[in-house]
């Protein structure tokens, strides 16, 4: 079959590799009908998530038809259609069972990396390195799903594709980043990165009740299409404004009630610590350029909350802790707990409260995927969302 091969950074591929097949009765084979690029594979082409290898197949969100299923899959058959969650999990552990789903223990078969560097493992992860379980991802002709019977989510066959294929990842994860600041009526959100999961952090906060809720960014295009998809929303383009300034006066000199940092460990920005991020970054001296975690730390409200959606890979530098501490933060972050969020998003996509395809910026065949990541890379005012169909 077809495949997105990783082989070093800048260098993605789409080479000829061995079709999937059934390695544990819990698994299921399926034909990819659509696929993505996420902001979070820049991290990887990037080069910045370790243990990666030449040959490594690309790509955590996915959909397709179930073409084979394992002795013990009961849930699915031939020829259904599925959306497949990007965190793998068993259902059965003690973290599944507190629908913890994206700290799985038993998800990950090489755990020791990344108990080595943070103390514990989270569950396996499709495409994302092998620090993550080494799991082939879904930008593909076909992929293995282990856990068949637990992540899938089966979905009408004449429903659209790209309907729900965000179901996938970008779609909970905005939405887990808005519940995650436990918005209350009459609160403020600002939210940096009007990238894919911010467009829909946003959709989420004025879902959940915010009244009002602010977009930092400096990519007009996506900032334009923002506004396009939500009348009430406040714009930033930091390029133009300064950021806490603005914020105070949007908020009456309080702060937001809730801070949501979409951006993770590739942030843009002109202040002395962003341009100190790049230059340690760019020698290796940091893992991480977390300027834009930064600023929400220093720009949400006493008592307030900081989510943490986008990725962090490593140890940030010149973490404002004696802010966070002084002003009495609360931060809630990590991997989405996908099997919470999938079924009732679908929901609300069936109920046509959201119709989760306008962030997509193209449409391409899977051949052209190195194309698409170099662009994706560069171009990001304006490759907003690829879709790939294989």
């Amino acid at each position: 079959m077809k495949a997105v091969c990783w082989n070093g950074k800048h260098d993605v591929r789409v080479e000829n590799v061995p079709d999937p097949s059934i390695l544990n009765a819990r698994d299921a084979v399926v034909k990819i009908t659509t696929t993505a690029i996420c902001g979070s594979d820049l991290h990887l082409y990037n080069g910045y998530i370790p243990t990666m290898k030449a040959g490594d197949i690309l790509g955590h969100e996915f959909m397709g038809e179930v073409v084979e299923t394992g002795a013990k899959i009961t849930n699915l058959k031939k020829g259904d259609k599925v959306v497949v969650p990007f965190t793998i999990a068993c259902g059965n552990c003690f973290f599944c069972k507190k629908e913890l789903w994206s700290s799985c223990d038993n998800s990950n078969p090489t755990p020791e990396v990344v108990e080595t560097l943070y103390g514990f493992s989270g569950s396996g992860l499709f495409g994302y390195s092998h620090m993550m379980g080494g799991f082939a991802g879904g930008q593909a002709e076909y992929v293995r799903v282990p856990f068949a019977d637990v992540g899938p989510l089966k979905v009408p066959n004449d429903i659209e594709d790209e309907k729900v294929l965000f179901l996938s990842d970008i779609f909970p994860t905005g939405y887990q980043a808005a519940e995650n600041c436990d918005i209350k009526p009459g609160d403020t959100v600002a939210i940096w990165g009007a990238g894919p999961v911010g467009q829909f952090a946003v959709k989420s906060a004025f879902m959940l009740g915010a009244e009002k809720v602010i977009l930092i960014d400096h990519y007009t295009d996506r900032l334009e299409l923002a506004k396009q998809h939500n009348e009430n929303l406040e714009i930033i383009n930091f390029d133009e404004e300064e950021v806490y300034e603005k914020l105070l006066d949007l908020t009456g000199g309080r702060g937001p009630d809730s801070c949501i940092d979409c951006v993770g460990l590739e942030s843009h920005g002109t202040s002395p610590d962003a341009l100190m991020d790049y230059a340690k970054a760019s020698v290796m001296l940091a893992t991480d350029r977390p300027h834009a975690l930064r600023q929400a730390i220093f720009c949400c409200r006493k008592g307030g909350t900081v989510s943490i959606p986008g990725v962090y890979g490593g140890f940030l530098d010149k973490f404002p802790m004696g802010a966070a501490f002084g002003k009495g933060l609360t931060f809630k972050m990590g991997q989405t707990n996908m099997h919470k969020y999938m079924q009732p998003l679908f929901e609300a996509i069936q109920e046509n409260k959201i119709d989760p395809s306008f962030i997509i910026s193209h449409r391409l065949k899977l051949s052209e995927a190195p194309m698409a990541y170099e662009q994706f890379n560069k171009e990001k005012d304006g490759w907003r969302k690829v879709v790939l169909k294989p």
